[in-house]
C-alpha cells in the first residue's frame, strides 16, 4: 500500500507525484490513458490531429441553447501527460489580476504576489531570471523557435492596427500582441509529465497504473482509504493513507459525484448513496470560447509546416468591456484554416480566431446516471450572458481590423473567405459567432476553492470543505474563475502549491 494514490497524470497530477517521491513518499499513480511517446504528440504541430482518438476522451457538451443546439468538442488528454499532451503547449500566466480576483472570491491565499515566486519555481525561461521570471525550474518556457514568415506579417499588421506588441505577455503587463512563450525542450513538446516525472519514471517508490480508469474514491468512516479502478472490463480497488484527484475540470467532479460527494438532490436521483452533501461539485463550470476567421493568401503561399514547427504563434490580449482590471479577450492566431474553408478557395489559409476570455456564463456539470459508463451532462451555458456577447464581438471586429491591414493585404493578397465577407453588420457577425464558437480548451471551476457554503475545497489544504480526511483535490476544478489566458501553466502552479502542502 502506497502513502499517496494520485488520480490524473496531467499538468498538476505529475507536479505533485513528483515533489512527493521528492519528499519520500511513496505514490501510485493512476492514469485512464498510456503511453505519450507519439510522433504526434511531440510535435505540437499536430495536435489536432489527437482529436478524437484513443488519447482523447472526446467530450462533447449537451446542446446549448444559445448556439441553436450545437454541442461542442471538448478535447481532454487520456494520456500520460493529460491535456498538456493534446494542447498548442502555450504557456500564459494570466494577468496579475485574475489572481487578485480569486483571492476576493474566496481563495484566501492565492493572490498574485502569493502565486507570483510559484510560477518562478516552475520557469525556466530561454530570456533569463529576472524579478517577474524564473530560470532553473523544471519546465522549459521558450521562445526559440523558426518563426513561419506568415506569423512576422501578422504581428506587423496587429501593430498597424493599433495593438501593441508586448516582449512579455508573463511580465509586467499582459495587454498587446505578442509571440507565444511554449513549453518545448529541443523543439519537441514537454508536457509537465515529461518534465517532473518522466526522468524518475523507474523510480522505487512510484507504481504507474496506466489504462486504469477511476470510478470512485473509497470512503469509510469519514475517510478516504483508495479507489476503485477499471482494468480491460475488471473492477479492482487500491489503497493508500491519502487520495489526491487531480483528474481536471472535467473528470475530478464524476470521480467524487459517484462517491457520492456532490449535491444531495442530484445523487439521489441517479441513485447514489449520499456520502457528503457538497451542492458546489458540478457548479460554475465555464470554459474560453473561440471564433474563427479563415483568410486565403491569393498572391503569396504560406509556406508548408516544418516538422516540430508550431501552427499557432501569435495570440494579443486586449480589455474591451469597460470596467476591467483584466483583459476579456485572447485572440489566437494559426497558420493553417481551423475549420475547412468554403468551396472554391485554392490558395493557402491562416486563421485569425477571435477568443473571450472573460467569461461571466456559468454552467453545470451532471451524471446522467450512477453507471460510471453513462455520459456526464455537461453544460456551460456557453454565450448565455449578454456580457459574453459582446466582448466576444468586440474581439471578431478586432480580426477583421488586422486582417484589413496593408501587411496582409498588400504582402499576401489576403482576403477573408469565411465568413462571407459581404454583410459583416452584427447581427451577421453574431450569427457566425454562433455557429461557428467552439472551446479554447479551457474549462474550470467544477469544485471550486473558497471558504463560503457552496464551495468545495479549502483554498489553504486543498481539503473537500466537506470535511473528508485523506482527501485532496488540486486541478483546474479549484479555480474559482478562469484566467484571462491559457489554463495549463495556472494548472501547474496550483500542483506545485498542493504538493508544498502534503509534504510540510
Amino acid at each position: 500500500m502506497s502513502d499517496f494514490i494520485v488520480v490524473g497524470a496531467g499538468s498538476a497530477g505529475s507536479v505533485i507525484t513528483r515533489r512527493l517521491l521528492d519528499a519520500g513518499a511513496s505514490v501510485t499513480l493512476v492514469e485512464a490513458g498510456g503511453s505519450d511517446d507519439k510522433s504526434t504528440i511531440s510535435d505540437i504541430g499536430r495536435a489536432g490531429e489527437l482529436w478524437l482518438t484513443p488519447d482523447d476522451w472526446g467530450y462533447y457538451t449537451t446542446p446549448q441553447e444559445h448556439l441553436g443546439g450545437r454541442r461542442i468538442h471538448w478535447p481532454r488528454g487520456k494520456v500520460l501527460g493529460g491535456s498538456h499532451s493534446l494542447n498548442a503547449s502555450i504557456y500564459v500566466r494570466g494577468a496579475h489580476g485574475d489572481y487578485d480576483r480569486w483571492a476576493r472570491e474566496g481563495a484566501t491565499g492565492w493572490a498574485w504576489d502569493d502565486v507570483l515566486p510559484v510560477f518562478k519555481r516552475i520557469e525556466n525561461f530561454s530570456g533569463g531570471e529576472s524579478e517577474l521570471r524564473g530560470a532553473g525550474g523544471p519546465l522549459d518556457v521558450t521562445l526559440d523557435y523558426e518563426r513561419n514568415p506568415i506569423f512576422e506579417s501578422i504581428h506587423e499588421a496587429y501593430v498597424q492596427a493599433g495593438v501593441p506588441a508586448n516582449p512579455d505577455y508573463n511580465g509586467e503587463s499582459i495587454e498587446g500582441v505578442a509571440w507565444m512563450q511554449l513549453t518545448t525542450r529541443g523543439g519537441r513538446r514537454l508536457s509537465s509529465y515529461r518534465a517532473y516525472l518522466h526522468p524518475v519514471i523507474d523510480h522505487e517508490r512510484l507504481t504507474v497504473r496506466t489504462a486504469a480508469w477511476t470510478h470512485r474514491v473509497i470512503i469509510e468512516n469519514g475517510r478516504a482509504v483508495g479507489v476503485v479502478i477499471e482494468v480491460d472490463g475488471r473492477l479492482e480497488e487500491l489503497r493508500a493513507d491519502q487520495v489526491v484527484l487531480s483528474a481536471g475540470a472535467l473528470d475530478t467532479p464524476r470521480i467524487l459525484m459517484l462517491s457520492g460527494v456532490g449535491p444531495a438532490a442530484h445523487l439521489a436521483e441517479v441513485g447514489v448513496d449520499v456520502v457528503a452533501d457538497v451542492p458546489g461539485v458540478g457548479e460554475n463550470l465555464h470554459d474560453h470560447v473561440l471564433v474563427p476567421f479563415v483568410y486565403e493568401t491569393t498572391a503569396r503561399q504560406i509556406p508548408a509546416r516544418t516538422e516540430n514547427e508550431p501552427v499557432a504563434q501569435l495570440h494579443s490580449f486586449t480589455t474591451f468591456r469597460a470596467g476591467l482590471d483584466v483583459p476579456d479577450t485572447q485572440p489566437i492566431i494559426f497558420s493553417v484554416p481551423m475549420v475547412p474553408p468554403p468551396e472554391g478557395v485554392t490558395g493557402t489559409c491562416f486563421t485569425l480566431h477571435a477568443g473571450l476570455v472573460r467569461p461571466e456564463s456559468r454552467g453545470t456539470y451532471r451524471l446522467a446516471s450512477n453507471d460510471p459508463s453513462d455520459l456526464v451532462l455537461m453544460d456551460p451555458h456557453t454565450l448565455e450572458r449578454s456580457e459574453d456577447v459582446k466582448s466576444l464581438r468586440a474581439s471578431m471586429r478586432q480580426m477583421l481590423e488586422v486582417g484589413s491591414q496593408p501587411a496582409l493585404v498588400d504582402e499576401w493578397g489576403a482576403r477573408l473567405v469565411l465568413p462571407n465577407p459581404v454583410d459583416l453588420d452584427d447581427a451577421a457577425l453574431d450569427r457566425h459567432m454562433r455557429q461557428e464558437v467552439t472551446t479554447y480548451h479551457h474549462q474550470v471551476g467544477t469544485c471550486r476553492m473558497g471558504t463560503d457554503e457552496h464551495s468545495v475545497v479549502n483554498p489553504s489544504t486543498f481539503e473537500l470543505n466537506a470535511g473528508i480526511e485523506g482527501l485532496r483535490i488540486a486541478d483546474a476544478s479549484i479555480m474559482p474563475s478562469v484566467p484571462s489566458g491559457n489554463t495549463n501553466a495556472p494548472s501547474i502552479m496550483i500542483g506545485e502549491r498542493a504538493s508544498d502542502v502534503l509534504t510540510a
